[in-house]
């Protein structure tokens, strides 16, 4: 049975660094290659153990997300449309996550009562306590980033929100950090 988490590769060697090497003889500059090649592998490796990390609450971190959303929503329920854009992802894969959270009992469909034609996602007590639970283990873990100091963590998000803002995620406004962020903004 696998455990979803990347088996470690022990190689002698950074395979990234070298394809950076052998890019940079056949094509010319590596750095944009090495970087987005690098963010793809720690996204595999962040994922696997952060799946693993939740399978044992019946969650994925994608499905986590979609109830601490919920969770920190006034009423405990959002319009389907909002969880897709707040969470940045395709109404297909609200519809799946909400649907996988409904049958796990996490959450309940209501239609929404401003919008007879909208549907609304509704975190259940079970789903607080799933959140509350997998929150625990997750902040125990460090998010898998305890390898890094807080102050790195600050210089990782600020370096990435200046891609995000490059993309039209937000405007990237002074007040848009965050009060967590405050100065860790693009330089």
């Amino acid at each position: 049975m696998s455990t979803g988490v990347p088996k470690p590769l022990n190689l002698p060697f950074d395979p990234i660094e070298r394809a950076a090497e052998t890019w940079r003889v056949h094509f010319g500059p590596s750095s944009a290659m090495a970087a987005v090649t690098s963010i793809m592998r720690a996204h595999q490796i962040l994922l696997g153990q952060l799946d693993t990390l939740l399978r044992p609450h019946d969650l994925t971190f994608a499905r986590y997300e979609a109830l601490v959303l919920l969770t920190f929503s006034r009423t405990g329920s959002l319009p389907l449309s909002r969880i897709g854009e707040r969470l940045m992802v395709h109404p297909t894969s609200v519809t799946n996550t909400v649907d996988r959270l409904e049958r796990a009992g996490l959450v309940l469909r209501r239609r929404n009562p401003r919008d007879g034609r909208g549907v609304l996602a509704e975190i259940t007590v079970k789903g607080r306590e799933a959140v509350r639970r997998a929150t625990a283990d997750l902040m125990e873990a460090g998010f898998f980033m305890d390898m890094y100091a807080d102050s790195d963590l600050a210089e990782m998000f600020a370096m990435l929100r200046t891609l995000r803002v490059a993309a039209g995620d937000f405007d990237g406004g002074e007040d848009a950090a965050g009060p967590d962020h405050r100065g860790a903004g693009p330089r």
